[in-house]
């Protein structure tokens, strides 16, 4: 997408920024997260980055660090932390380091995220304790861990990528384990939504409709290929950044997809985020 085309579509909620915001997300090294930091970045918000990537991966690009440079040259201040969203004192340290160095934490992004496919007679029990470990253990934990920081807020914000709690078989069947984490992370959206209400703290869940160009996509079987019948992360920033600009104390408990997101503030016109198939014949998401 070009920089214009993202100017264009931020224009929509143009009067609401993050700037001097801080927002502590897990992963974010690379990919979704990444493209989440950097739309944040550009209004000058702050951001801590906790990811186990320390040292280059063989096979993806980014670590902790190369994404804090990032941030920084697009505008914001960034905080790299090499830690594992499965390791307790990891996550506790994550929070005392963000709020030590910008003041506090007014949004926390659980973007860390596990996936096999694999059916129940297929998976190893060793990757179905990874997912949950890392998607729904780490989601409840980092969220946790940060609530005394977000009650400190007057924007606070958690914001989880997952998607709706769609109970058609069709998907528990398909894929039980990995299907288990991600409902696992959006029972937390719901559950903490309810239980931070009279906090003020907004709590929702986001995700997107089509396939997404990721590393981890393109590393794929046919990875190459399938990228041409999906979209560029931004639309998912582009998303992320409308929900963390809302109240709050009016939006929480929410299941939001990204073309809902930004279908809200006025964006019809999805087609600058695609990556060259039509849109008809773009790979719709699971779960949707």
């Amino acid at each position: 997408m070009t920089t214009d085309a993202l100017t264009s579509t931020a224009q929509s909620h143009s009067g609401r920024s993050l700037q001097g915001r801080t927002i502590l997300m897990s992963g974010g090294s690379r990919g979704i997260g990444l493209a989440i930091a950097l739309r944040a970045a550009r209004d000058g918000a702050n951001v801590a980055i906790m990811a186990k990537t320390g040292e280059p991966h063989p096979k993806l690009e980014g670590t902790v660090h190369t994404a804090a440079a990032a941030i920084e040259q697009a505008g914001g201040r960034a905080l790299a932390i090499v830690g594992d969203v499965r390791n307790d004192d990891d996550v506790v340290g994550a929070v005392e380091r963000t709020v030590k160095e910008f003041g506090g934490i007014d949004i926390v992004v659980n973007n860390a995220s596990a996936i096999d496919l694999s059916s129940t007679s297929e998976v190893s029990m060793k990757r179905y304790d990874l997912m949950h470990d890392i998607n729904v253990r780490g989601t409840l934990m980092l969220s946790k861990f940060s609530i005394e920081a977000l009650k400190n807020s007057t924007a606070a914000h958690i914001l989880t990528l997952s998607p709706p709690l769609n109970l058609d078989p069709k998907w528990a069947g398909s894929h039980l384990p990995y299907t288990m984490a991600k409902y696992g992370m959006s029972l937390t959206t719901l559950g903490l939504a309810e239980e931070l209400r009279p906090d003020g703290i907004g709590v929702n869940s986001l995700w997107p409709c089509t396939l997404i160009d990721t590393a981890a996509i393109r590393n794929m079987p046919g990875g190459q290929k399938m990228v041409q019948a999906a979209r560029s992360a931004d639309i998912v920033a582009d998303a992320a950044h409308a929900i963390l600009t809302r109240d709050p104390r009016s939006c929480t408990g929410n299941f939001y997809t990204d073309e809902q997101a930004l279908g809200e503030e006025g964006v019809s016109d999805f087609t600058t985020y695609s990556l060259g198939a039509p849109e008809d014949q773009l790979v719709r998401d699971m779960f949707l």
